[in-house]
């Protein structure tokens, strides 16, 4: 299988159709207003794509808003982002559900892979984010972790990744795919082309 790339924070047009362009496989639309990424769901509904599939990012909603949003903005996919339990993820679809957890929150690999094993059959894929809560601050993972742990479903690799260090996460951590922010931005929310070519070239390696 072919590495899988997202890259979260869409908040224009120009960089939705850039980041198709240049071969992401997912877009993220966070809907979560204390963040510089937020955006609305008529924006989100606006997007068109060519195949990719549309992201909605979700902190703090209930699975009835979740559901309202996925159908009102055209989205294929609910990222949870808030530490949603598994009745949440029932309550979506697991066809639905990329399921976010934070690797460094846990005391032990064996809570960690716990949790895993717990969550997976409710979830589509799996996303592991840097720091212990939230998302979008830039921080790295500690790579080597993932190979104590047994990840049974599709997982992406997120936190700070760019080009300086996509090569070290891709060949330590072994992800399905990696889901790009920050790391290819010129500002919050805005997609910076240049850091963007030198992130897929460098994933191309």
């Amino acid at each position: 299988m072919s590495l899988l790339v997202k890259v979260c924070g869409m908040t224009s047009a120009e960089d939705a159709a850039m980041c198709e362009e240049y071969g992401a496989d997912f877009l993220g639309f966070i809907f979560h207003p204390s963040s510089p990424r937020n955006v609305d769901v008529s924006f989100a509904r606006s997007i068109k794509t060519g195949g990719a599939k549309k992201v909605g990012v979700f902190v703090k909603q209930s699975a009835a808003e979740v559901h309202e949003t996925l159908k009102n903005g055209v989205l294929d996919f609910a990222q949870l982002h808030g530490g949603q339990n598994e009745e949440f993820c029932k309550a979506i679809g697991k066809e639905l559900v990329i399921k976010v957890f934070w690797p460094q929150k846990y005391d032990s690999v064996k809570e960690f892979q716990d949790d895993i094993d717990r969550f997976a059959p409710y979830c589509s894929y799996m996303l592991f984010d840097a720091g212990k809560f939230g998302g979008g601050h830039g921080k790295s993972l500690e790579f080597d972790l993932f190979n104590e742990v047994t990840i049974p479903v599709p997982w992406l690799l997120a936190g700070g990744l760019s080009a300086d260090n996509l090569n070290e996460a891709l060949s330590a951590a072994k992800p399905c795919g990696v889901d790009l922010n920050s790391g290819v931005e010129s500002a919050p929310g805005k997609k910076d082309e240049n850091k963007l070519a030198a992130a897929f070239e460098a994933m191309a390696r």
